[in-house]
Parts: structure tokens; C-alpha cells; sequence
């Protein structure tokens, strides 16, 4: 039995076939799927979901490219979302500094909601130290509010590694952390895991340019680590290009034992115990 711990089943992509998506993770030996929110709507929708879906539970929390584009008392309707019992985590929550609005022209929608003033006005170095700003303080937001609430968090993290664990240090000992998708080295997965944080791994580990990825999940210690599929994105090979559903969690599973030397049977096991420690489905 396997867990996809992380997914994103409230987006349009399954809205179709929702029922028979379901079905083929059931037949396919992945019996939790942890739908994962981008935005107050969003985990509204993956609450719901969870309601509605015995196998489906929910977590519920802003995207960091999304921060500008909530109200900013977005907290105390989160807080209540957080309390559902089908919420399991905070999330996802993190730093993204990929794409910084260079142009401030592009940058105006969602300056208004960061309280920045004028973008159009405004340097482009002055809007990207709003932007990445606001992303912090949503951050640290979700992270005071797991913490108070006793859950974990969802970690997204994108061109911000030591911005995020320098958020994330007066934090220690106090929740933990899963940097899902991740597509670092085993250095940089050693230096969170020592503070009891995991890195989960998507579909990416089977593409033939990831030898980094295996690299990585070959050496992580057991209990340390995750799968999931990021559905609808990072569809494993052999199926790269299309719709990547919850019942691909069993390819990742499979190539991470591969690159473990280890039965998919044992990976399992192991990572059914990591998720059943990290999420709080006691709560459900």
C-alpha cells in the first residue's frame, strides 16, 4: 500500500474523470492521497474533497507565487481550515524566487495586496524585495500557525535554499518539514533531515537526465523520506507528457527502491511508516 503525499486533485485537470482517477490509484495499491492547496479557494476545495472522499485528505495553506494574490488577513480563514479533521499539514507553504517580477508593470496586480503602493512606480529591485518580502512573511505565517496548531508543513522551495532553512530556524523543534519535490544533493537533503526535516521525491526520479534525484534517493536514511506525484505535473516515465495521476505515486515508489537496491514491497513499508509519523490522519 502507498500514499501519494502529495497531489493536487482540486485543480480542473480532474475534474472529468474524478471518480475514475480515484479507482485507478485504488488498483494500482495507493490507498491515501494527500490533495495539496495553493490558495484559500483552493483549500476550501481539498477540504471539501476530503469530506466527500474517504481516501482523500487535505492540506490547506498558500503557494508562495500565490501570496500576492490573497487578502492579507488570509490567516484566521486558513486557522479554520486547519482545524477540519481531514487536515493533515500546512502547505504548501515556502519560498519560490524562480520567477521574480522583474518588470513592475507585471508586478501590479498583486503589489496592491502586498501593500507595496504603485508598482508600475517602483524599481525592479525595489518590487522584488517586496515580492520575496511578502513570500517570507506568509512563510513564517504558516509556520507559527503549525506550530500552534500542532501540525507539520509542505515546503516548497524554488532558487531559495538558504532564505528558506534561515526562515525555518527558529522554527526548530517545533514542527517539522517536508521540501516536497525535491531535486537537490545529498548534502543539501543531510542538512535538513539532521533537524528531523524530509524530502520527498515526484515522478522526476525516473527521468533519464535525473541522476542527481537517484543519486539522492539512493543514500537518504529510511524514515527520512517520501513519495508523491505533484499531479497534475512531473508525470513519470514512461508516460512524461501526459496527465500525471495519483496512481503514478507506484512507478516512484518503484524507481526509488530500484535506486535503493531495494524491494518495492520494503519501500513501501517504509515510506507508509514516514507518512503515518509526518501527517496527522489521527486526526480524521
Amino acid at each position: 500500500m502507498l500514499t501519494d503525499t502529495h497531489a493536487h486533485l482540486d485543480y480542473p485537470d480532474f475534474a472529468e474523470d474524478f471518480d475514475a482517477v480515484l479507482k485507478r490509484a485504488e488498483d494500482a495499491g495507493v490507498h491515501r492521497i494527500v490533495t495539496i492547496a495553493t490558495g484559500i479557494e483552493s483549500s476550501k476545495r481539498a477540504v471539501a474533497l476530503a469530506e466527500k472522499y474517504p481516501m482523500v485528505y487535505a492540506v490547506v495553506g498558500v503557494h508562495p507565487s500565490n501570496v500576492g494574490d490573497e487578502p492579507a488577513d488570509f490567516l484566521p480563514e486558513l486557522r479554520d481550515l486547519a482545524l477540519h479533521p481531514k487536515a493533515v499539514a500546512i502547505g504548501e507553504t515556502g519560498l519560490d524566487f524562480h520567477r521574480l517580477p522583474e518588470d513592475p508593470a507585471e508586478a501590479a496586480p498583486g503589489m496592491a495586496a502586498l501593500g507595496a503602493g504603485t508598482a508600475g512606480n517602483m524599481h525592479a529591485d525595489v518590487v522584488n524585495g517586496a515580492y520575496k518580502a511578502a513570500q517570507e512573511e506568509a512563510f513564517r505565517a504558516h509556520l507559527e500557525l503549525a506550530a500552534e496548531l500542532g501540525l507539520n508543513v509542505v515546503i516548497h522551495q524554488r532558487d531559495a535554499w538558504i532564505e528558506t532553512l534561515e526562515v525555518m530556524k527558529p522554527f526548530a523543534g517545533r514542527l517539522r518539514g517536508v521540501f516536497h519535490c525535491f531535486g537537490g544533493s545529498a548534502d543539501q537533503a543531510a542538512e535538513i533531515i539532521v533537524d528531523g526535516h524530509l524530502v520527498s521525491f515526484t515522478g522526476i526520479v525516473t527521468f533519464k537526465n535525473a541522476g542527481l534525484v537517484r543519486e539522492t534517493a539512493a543514500g537518504v536514511p529510511e524514515g527520512s523520506f517520501m513519495v508523491e506525484t505533484d499531479c497534475p505535473y512531473l508525470a513519470p516515465a514512461p508516460h512524461r507528457g501526459s496527465r500525471c495521476e495519483p496512481w503514478h505515486t507506484s512507478l516512484v515508489a518503484a524507481a526509488v527502491a530500484n535506486a535503493r537496491g531495494v524491494e518495492p514491497s520494503l519501500l513501501a513499508a517504509q515510506t507508509e511508516a514516514t507518512a503515518d509519523r509526518f501527517f496527522a490522519f489521527r486526526k480524521a
